[in-house]
């Protein structure tokens, strides 16, 4: 990719991630034991749910110079791990039932104040059964937005700042759906809204404001924001779709740079991700992979021959 690119490329090979799924189920076939729910995230739901609303209490009482650095700390940290659980929820991984993972999703929602858990559900399936179609997967730019954007870094650091507002709004209208409007979703947001409620009675709206301001940075310009660009995006030539993050930071968000793995695997929970790594690493560690979120972040932003355009895509199968 030696030219700024000011479109998507279209690669009409298949979704890799399929066959190399078969392949190593074939010749390491000790990874299905890896399969099923775990129930203890439930548990690390409930903490990081009950930690986030005394922080929330505690930071909203100090001036907004330290409410600031708390938010981004310490309720983004928070926040991003509890979005990583709505995502294991939305993949069946904490309990048997889908309505316990929906619900478990909608509890987890509370703190990152936007009713969001359901049109997750929805639009994060979409993306792994139809990756990288322009019609269908919200993860990819809008054309307009990519080539406004294009390589510059001001423009990039503003979007990747809201970036979660953006894939909300600006990236899922154009998308072909048809069965995001359920009840569940509607629960989602009458749920949403009481919880918000209750604790603006009770303690007032500044944590309102901390929740609010802690998704901001846990979707945005963040060291553990860096994994929206590291999950997808070329930034190193070749035709390669998706990629893993191996570093530090997966200790405090349940595992989510292991991408490959669960894109491989989408049945697999957080705790096992490390395993199937493990088990077939000949598969994987061919496989350009980083170590440093904060370098994505870095080189994204800055390296002028890469934009929003830098994806694999493939033809819809739209009819």
């Amino acid at each position: 990719m030696a030219d700024v690119l000011e479109d998507y490329q279209i690669y009409p090979g298949p979704n890799p991630h399929f066959k190399r799924m078969q392949e190593i189920l074939r010749d390491h076939p000790q990874v299905k034991d890896l399969f099923g729910p775990y129930r203890v995230t439930a548990l690390f739901t409930l903490a990081l749910v009950a930690i986030q609303l005394v922080v929330a209490v505690y930071a909203s009482r100090l001036s907004w110079w330290l409410m600031l650095p708390i938010a981004y700390l310490v309720g983004a940290t928070i926040n991003h791990a509890l979005f990583v659980v709505i995502h294991e929820c939305t993949h069946s991984l904490v309990f048997k039932s889908s309505a316990g993972n929906r619900l478990c999703a909608m509890f987890a929602n509370f703190p990152i104040f936007f009713p969001s858990a359901m049109g997750f559900f929805y639009f994060h399936m979409l993306h792994h059964s139809h990756q990288g179609q322009y019609d269908f997967d919200a993860d990819l730019a809008n054309k307009r937005e990519a080539r406004f954007i294009g390589a510059n870094p001001a423009k990039k650091i503003v979007v990747l700042f809201f970036y979660g507002l953006v894939q909300a709004f600006a990236h899922t209208h154009r998308l072909r759906k048809t069965g995001l409007f359920s009840a569940w979703f509607f629960l989602n947001i009458f749920l949403q809204f009481g919880f918000l409620a209750g604790f603006y009675y009770l303690f007032g709206i500044w944590p309102l404001v901390y929740f609010a301001i802690s998704t901001v940075f846990a979707l945005g310009l963040h060291p553990l924001g860096g994994r929206w660009i590291q999950e997808h995006y070329v930034l190193q030539g070749g035709t390669q779709e998706t990629y893993s993050y191996y570093g530090p930071l997966n200790r405090f968000c349940f595992n989510m740079g292991y991408h490959n793995e669960h894109h491989d695997f989408m049945k697999i929970p957080w705790v096992n991700l490390p395993k199937v790594k493990a088990a077939a690493p000949e598969y994987y560690d061919s496989l350009i992979s980083y170590q440093s979120w904060t370098w994505v972040l870095w080189k994204f932003i800055f390296d002028g021959k890469v934009t929003f355009f830098n994806r694999i895509t493939r033809p819809s199968t739209a009819s």
